[in-house]
């Protein structure tokens, strides 16, 4: 694993993060949510059309919703078991906001990062596949139906499928689709490119500046097995099966990656919403995102590309 592709991705996990933890600290508390209404409804999906002119489609590609599905429900099995096998006595609500942090990752805001930096932006398709045809679907598909059952905001049930719905970032994955191959000038090409890479950026800032407001961290116990579930065990189980199905390279690496993301933001607003154990939910997501500093080189040891 050549130090080089670490220091490619920690210089910027590491600068533009705490460049965000920083500016959170300062800025007033509602600056993150006006930076993260900007990326969800414009910045992001201008990323997705950019990169999309420059990755690589394959008929193979359905693997990675496939992949995200197995990872989704593993999670779930394996937090499930353990919380029989040791009979928890935790209320409903924690109960179900350990399952969700065990099964849904960061795909998407530090996911992209990762893959863009690590894999390269070639194989950018295999993380967008699986961000949003896997861990979308199944943060407001199943984890809004778990979450329902066990909280008390039943009458929000269908709101966050209407989101799903004119959810812009679905929207601009389309157009991009249908958009790639349209020929630009090449200053016009360039700017897209830039302004691309400026996202990503900024997804890491917000991250910062949500770490930046995290108050509590309680319930480290159970966030810790969460962790061990949803960032060592899936994993592990699953790129080792991807691995003896045949699949390597930098398309196997692609879909580790994903599935070695901490737990998404998308469990937070859940837990929020459904009222689930929010303290939980905001540690897990916390202490994920430091984690992954320590366990990336672990994925680029064992799965090369």
């Amino acid at each position: 694993m050549p130090l080089s592709k670490l220091f490619a991705i920690y210089l910027p996990l590491i600068g533009w993060t705490g460049l965000g933890w920083l500016l959170g600290r300062w800025l007033p508390k509602s600056a993150p949510a006006y930076v993260g209404r900007f990326l969800f409804w414009l910045g992001v999906p201008i990323g997705i059309v950019a990169f999309l002119r420059h990755t690589c489609l394959s008929a193979t590609l359905w693997l990675a919703p496939v992949s995200a599905w197995a990872a989704i429900l593993l999670g779930l099995g394996a937090a499930y078991l353990w919380l029989r096998w040791r009979r928890s006595q935790w209320a409903r609500t924690t109960q179900t906001s350990f399952l969700l942090t065990s099964m849904i990752g960061n795909t998407g805001y530090i996911g992209f990062p990762v893959s863009l930096t690590l894999v390269g932006p070639q194989y950018f398709a295999w993380a967008l596949f699986y961000d949003l045809l896997g861990s979308m679907m199944g943060a407001y598909g199943l984890g809004v139906t778990l979450a329902a059952r066990a909280g008390s905001s039943a009458d929000n049930l269908w709101q966050p499928f209407r989101s799903l719905l004119i959810n812009p970032t679905l929207w601009s994955f389309g157009f991009g689709l249908l958009s790639r191959d349209v020929p630009l000038p090449p200053v016009a090409e360039a700017v897209l490119q830039h302004l691309a890479w400026g996202i990503v950026s900024l997804s890491l800032i917000l991250i910062g500046m949500r770490l930046s407001q995290v108050s509590s961290w309680q319930n480290l116990q159970p966030v810790s097995i969460s962790l061990s579930i949803k960032m060592l065990l899936v994993p592990l189980i699953l790129g080792t099966g991807l691995w003896l199905l045949g699949i390597t390279g930098a398309v196997h690496q692609a879909l580790v990656l994903q599935m070695a993301m901490p737990p998404a933001f998308a469990t937070l607003v859940i837990s929020e919403a459904y009222d689930l154990d929010r303290e939980l939910a905001v540690t897990a997501i916390a202490t994920g995102s430091l984690t992954l500093l320590l366990t990336l080189p672990l994925w680029l040891w064992l799965f090369p590309s």
